[in-house]
C-alpha cells in the first residue's frame, strides 16, 4: 500500500513532466512548419483511442465473456483497412473547408446546416461527456486500491485534483488558441507520451505477472488449456447470441475508431500530411495488438490466485498488489492514469469547440443582448470546458459503481455509431442531402436514448419499472428493451439494430423524396470534389486581367468589423494582413472584382477555422454585401462565362430582386452547375445524334450502292433487249432482193 500523499505527489510530478514536455515541444515547433510532424507521431497520437476502458476494462470483459473482448478491436482493425479511402477523404475536405470538428464536417456536407451541427453536438455531449466520467472514476478507483482508502474519500481529494489538472492542461495546450485547426504540437506530444507510457506499463505488468504466477509461457498455455476455471478465457463462443454480439461489437469498433470526436480531431483536424495515414495504417494495428497481448494472461492470473470476479476490471492493479510488488503496482497505476487523462484532455477540448461553435454562437447571434459575447469566444470555450469537466466529475461521483457508469463505454460507442450513416453514405452518395441527414440523425438519437439510456435510468430507480414491463402509458410495443415487440435480443444488440435501422432508412427516404435547393447541390459538388484533392490547399490568389476599381480600404474595414466580433483585435489584424499578403494586394488602393471574390473566400476560410464552416458561412451572408456596380460586374462576368460555354443559358434577371449580397455568389455557382449539367446532357444528345447520323449515312450508302447496281443492271438489260430486237432485222434479206428472186 502507498500513502495517499505519496501517490498525489507522484501524480503531480507526472503531470509536471507532461507540462514540461508540452512547453518544450511548443517552443521547438513555434517557428517551424507544422507539416514537419513525423508520421510516427501522428500514428501514435491515434492510440488515444485506448482509454482506461481498454487498460482496465478489457481484462474485466475477458473474465466475463472470454475472447469476446476482442470484438471492438477487430472492428477497429477492419476500419483501418479502409483508412486510405475514408480517412484520406476526410483530411482532404478538412484542408479545403477548414473543418474544426466532426459536427462541422457533417454540417459542411449537408448545406452547412446549423441545425444538423447542433444535433451532432448534442448527441456528442450526451454520449461522450459521461464517458469522461468513466475515466475519472477509473482514476479515483485505482487510487483507492493502491492507497487502501475508501473510494468516497478519494473523490474529495484525488478526483477534484485530477479534474482541476486536466482543466488547466486542456486550456493551456488545447484551447489556448482560438483557431482549433492550428496544430496543437504540445498537446499531441503529450498524447504520444501517454500512449507510450500506458503501452510500456501494461507490457511490464504483463511480463511480471506471467513470470510470477505461471513461471513461463508454456505453463500459461498449459493452464489455459487444462484448467476448467481458465479455459473459457480462450473461447470465442462463450455468451448467448455470440454471433450477433460479435457482429455488434465489430460494428461499434469500426465506427468508434473514426467517428469518436477525439479520434476525429487527432486523425483529421490535427493531420498535417495525408501521407501520414499510410504510416498509421501499420503502426496503429501493431499498437492495438501489443496493448491487448497481455489481457488474457492477466485475467487468468487474477482467477488463478483467487481474486474476486467482481474486481476483474482492476486485475491489472490487484494482481501485482497481491504479489507484494509495490513498484509494478505503481507502474500499473501510472499506466491507467495516462490512459484516462489522454482521453479526458482531447475529448474536453473537442466538445468545448463543438459546443461554442454550434450551440452558443448561434444563440448569441439570435438573441440581441447576447451579441457582445461573440467577441469573447475563447473565454466561452474555457467556461464550457470547465462546465464539461465539473459536470463529468459530479456525475462520476454520484454514479460511482452504478450500472450506468460501468456500461457507459459501449453506450457511448452506440451514440457515436449514429453519426456513421450521415458520414459514410454522404461521402460516397452524391444524392444524400440535409433532410435525409437530419431525419436519420434525429431518429437514431431518439432510439439510442430510448433503448439504452432509459433502461439504465430505470435500473437506477430514477424512473418507474412499469415502463420496462408495460411500456409508456401501457403501450407495450414501445417497451425500451422490446421495441415493436422484438424482445428476444440482448439490450446492446437491440439498441444497435433499431437505432441503425431507422437511422439509415430515414436517411435514404429523406434524401430520396426531398429535392435540395441549388446552393446545397452546389456545395455538395464542391464537397465531393474536395475529397479527391491531394495535399494541402494553399489558398493563393489567381491572377486576373480585370480593371481595378474597387476601393480596398472600405472592404478591409468591412472585413475587420466582421472578424473582430469573433477573433479579437490582434488576431483580426494579423488575419487580414495575411490575406492581403497572399492576394498580393497590400498597399494597393483598388481591387479587381475577382480579387474581391478571392478576398471574401479567404476571409470565410479564416473565420471557419475559429467558429466552424457553417457559422462562418452564415456570418458572411449576413455581414458581407456588394454594391450595384460590383453586383453588375459579377453578373457580367457570369454572362461572359455563359457565352463562352456555347451561350445555352443566360443570367437570370430575377437576381436583381433576390436580395443581393453574398448570396449572389451562391446563385451564380448554382446556375453555373446547372449550365454544366445542361451542356453535359447536350453532349450526350449530340453523341446520340452522331450515332444516328452515322447509321443514316450507312443506309444512304447502301441505297446508293443498290441504285448503282440497279442502274448497271438496267443498262445491261437494255443493251441485251436492243441486241435481241436487232437480230431478226439483220438476218432477213431485203424486200427488193426477195422480189427479184
Amino acid at each position: 500500500m502507498f500513502a495517499a500523499h505519496t501517490v498525489i505527489l507522484i501524480i503531480l510530478l507526472y503531470v509536471m513532466c507532461l507540462f514540461g514536455l508540452a512547453v518544450w515541444v511548443e517552443r521547438r515547433t513555434r517557428f517551424r512548419s507544422s507539416s514537419l510532424m513525423p508520421g510516427w507521431v501522428y500514428a501514435l497520437s491515434l492510440a488515444v483511442f485506448f482509454t482506461s476502458w481498454t487498460f482496465y476494462g478489457s481484462v474485466g470483459f475477458a473474465v466475463q465473456s472470454g475472447m469476446l473482448f476482442l470484438g471492438i478491436y477487430v472492428g477497429a482493425l477492419l476500419s483501418v483497412i479502409f483508412w486510405w479511402v475514408t480517412l484520406r477523404r476526410m483530411v482532404a475536405v478538412k484542408e479545403v473547408f477548414r473543418i474544426t470538428s466532426i459536427a462541422d464536417f457533417i454540417s459542411t456536407r449537408y448545406r452547412r446546416s446549423q441545425r444538423i451541427a447542433a444535433l451532432v453536438t448534442i448527441l456528442a455531449l450526451s454520449g461522450v461527456a459521461p464517458y469522461i466520467s468513466l475515466q475519472l472514476t477509473a482514476v479515483v478507483s485505482s487510487f483507492s486500491i493502491i492507497t487502501g482508502s475508501h473510494e468516497r474519500d478519494a473523490w474529495d481529494v484525488t478526483g477534484l485534483l485530477v479534474m482541476l489538472m486536466m482543466l488547466a492542461f486542456t486550456i493551456m495546450f488545447g484551447i489556448r488558441r482560438l483557431d482549433p485547426t492550428e496544430r496543437h504540437s504540445g498537446m499531441i506530444a503529450v498524447l504520444v507520451a501517454e500512449c507510450v507510457v500506458k503501452l510500456v506499463a501494461l507490457g511490464v505488468v504483463g511480463v511480471f505477472i506471467i513470470g510470477a504466477v505461471f513461471g513461463d509461457l508454456n505453463e500459461l498455455a498449459f493452464a489455459l488449456a487444462q484448467d476448467e476455471q481458465l479455459s473459457y478465457l480462450t473461447e470465442f463462443q462463450q455468451p448467448s447470441h455470440s454471433v450477433l454480439m460479435w457482429t455488434t461489437l465489430i460494428i461499434l469498433g469500426f465506427s468508434a475508431v473514426q467517428f469518436l470526436p477525439r479520434q476525429f480531431h487527432v486523425s483529421v483536424v490535427e493531420s498535417s500530411d495525408q501521407r501520414h495515414i499510410k504510416t498509421a495504417m501499420w503502426m496503429f494495428p501493431f499498437y492495438l495488438i501489443l496493448i491487448n497481448l497481455f489481457v488474457i494472461p492477466i485475467a487468468a492470473a487474477g482467477l488463478k490466485i483467487g481474486l474476486p470476479i467482481g474486481s476483474a476490471d482492476f486485475f491489472v492493479l490487484k494482481v501485482p498488489q497481491y504479489l507484494g510488488n509495490d513498484l509494478i503496482t505503481l507502474l500499473a497505476f501510472i499506466g491507467g492514469f495516462a490512459a484516462a487523462t489522454g482521453m479526458i484532455i482531447i475529448s474536453t477540448m473537442t466538445l468545448a469547440t463543438m459546443t461554442s461553435n454550434h450551440l452558443v454562437l448561434p444563440v448569441c447571434g439570435k438573441v440581441r443582448f447576447l451579441e457582445p459575447l461573440q467577441g469573447y469566444l475563447l473565454q466561452i470555450r474555457w467556461v464550457i470546458a470547465a462546465l464539461i469537466l465539473v459536470s463529468s466529475y459530479v456525475l462520476a461521483m454520484v454514479l460511482s459503481n452504478s450500472y450506468i457508469l460501468s456500461a457507459m463505454g459501449l453506450i457511448s460507442f452506440v451514440a457515436v455509431l449514429q453519426l456513421a450513416p450521415s458520414i459514410i453514405i454522404g461521402m460516397f452518395w452524391r444524392h444524400g442531402n440535409s433532410m435525409g441527414a437530419m431525419l436519420g440523425l434525429f431518429a437514431g438519437y431518439i432510439l439510442w436514448g430510448w433503448t439504452l439510456i432509459i433502461p439504465s435510468m430505470i435500473a437506477e430507480g430514477w424512473l418507474p419499472s412499469a415502463i420496462m414491463t408495460q411500456g409508456p402509458f401501457g403501450i407495450s410495443w414501445l417497451r425500451p428493451e422490446a421495441f415493436l415487440g422484438v424482445g428476444f435480443l440482448p439490450p446492446l444488440i437491440h439498441s444497435v439494430f433499431w437505432s441503425m435501422l431507422f437511422n439509415i432508412l430515414l436517411y435514404l427516404l429523406g434524401s430520396w423524396f426531398y429535392h435540395p435547393q441549388k446552393h446545397e447541390r452546389a456545395l455538395t459538388r464542391e464537397f465531393m470534389a474536395a475529397m479527391l484533392s491531394r495535399g494541402k490547399v494553399t489558398g493563393k490568389a489567381r491572377p486576373t486581367g480585370l480593371d481595378a476599381y474597387i476601393a480596398l480600404e472600405p472592404k478591409l474595414t468591412e472585413a475587420h468589423d466582421l472578424l473582430v466580433r469573433y477573433l479579437g483585435s490582434d488576431k483580426t489584424d494579423g488575419a487580414i494582413q495575411r490575406i492581403t499578403d497572399d492576394l498580393q494586394v497590400s498597399g494597393k488602393p483598388y481591387l479587381t472584382i475577382i480579387e474581391l471574390m478571392e478576398f471574401h473566400r479567404m476571409l470565410e476560410h479564416v473565420l471557419a477555422g475559429s467558429i466552424g464552416s457553417a457559422s462562418a458561412h452564415t456570418a458572411m451572408e449576413e455581414r458581407i454585401n456588394y454594391n450595384e456596380r460590383e453586383a453588375a460586374d459579377l453578373k457580367s462576368l457570369y454572362s461572359h462565362i455563359v457565352n463562352e460555354l456555347q451561350g445555352q443559358m443566360r443570367v437570370d434577371q430575377s437576381t436583381d430582386e433576390a436580395g443581393g449580397g453574398y448570396m449572389f455568389l451562391d446563385q451564380m455557382q448554382s446556375q453555373l452547375d446547372e449550365l454544366e449539367t445542361t451542356i453535359s446532357d447536350q453532349k450526350k444528345r449530340i453523341a446520340e445524334l452522331e450515332v444516328r447520323l452515322e447509321v443514316r449515312y450507312e443506309e444512304i450508302f447502301k441505297h446508293r450502292m443498290e441504285a448503282q447496281k440497279l442502274k448497271v443492271e438496267n443498262d445491261s438489260l437494255r443493251r441485251r433487249l436492243v441486241n435481241v430486237t436487232d437480230l431478226p432485222d439483220k438476218a432477213a434479206p431485203p424486200d427488193d432482193e426477195q422480189n427479184s428472186h
